[in-house]
């Protein structure tokens, strides 16, 4: 794992104990969804989903394999998708690089596929803007997580899915353009990493 991506996990694991016992309790749901596929013998599949596809369900997905990763949970994969498709938006991409994740981008000028690593060979993270029902993502077993309310009024049941949790985001979208711009997408991506890694922080609690 890069050591900035590694350095900050390490201090995100030190505001665990900021999140509120309500958090505590959905995330908690996430780890068990996790520890079920992982006795059982099948792959953990997320699908982290907001309306547009286009920030926090994406930084779901990233820090959601990265903590796998670090936890040493193998057989985990995780996927987003929106109501609707859009595309990774610039500013969570920066945001997302400001951690140490390196990125690389395809030709295509509308929705560009983006390659997330946070290690120099093996997993890569494939973020590009999807409805959450598209072919790329998983159809059957898998875990929905509602990063935002828009998308869980939108879908208030997830065909397929196994487990629906809901533990929606502020939209940093509302800082666009503006001098806290930075700051608020710096702070979201923060917020879901540190409630990612702490649900895959309880997941040997539950094997």
């Amino acid at each position: 794992m890069f050591p900035q991506v590694e350095s900050y996990i390490r201090e995100a694991e030190k505001n665990f104990d900021k999140i509120s016992e309500r958090r505590k309790h959905l995330l908690a749901q996430i780890s068990q969804y996790v520890a079920h596929a992982i006795k059982t013998g099948q792959k953990a599949e997320l699908i982290y989903i907001c309306t547009h596809n286009s920030r926090r369900s994406h930084f779901g997905q990233i820090w959601a394999r990265t903590a796998a990763a670090y936890y040493g949970f193998e057989n985990v994969s995780t996927y987003s998708g929106g109501t609707e498709a859009t595309a990774f938006h610039p500013n969570a991409i920066l945001a997302t690089e400001k951690v140490g994740f390196r990125i690389e981008k395809d030709n295509n000028p509308s929705n560009p596929k983006y390659s997330v690593h946070f290690q120099e060979s093996g997993d890569v993270i494939l973020c590009f803007s999807k409805k959450y029902d598209a072919p790329a993502n998983p159809q059957q077993g898998f875990c929905a997580i509602m990063t935002c309310t828009e998308a869980d009024g939108a879908c208030p049941y997830v065909p397929g899915a196994v487990a629906r949790i809901s533990t929606p985001y502020e939209d940093p979208k509302a800082f666009d353009n503006t001098d806290q711009q930075d700051a608020k997408y710096s702070e979201r991506c923060k917020q879901i990493a540190t409630e990612t890694l702490y649900a895959f922080s309880l997941v040997k609690n539950f094997i």
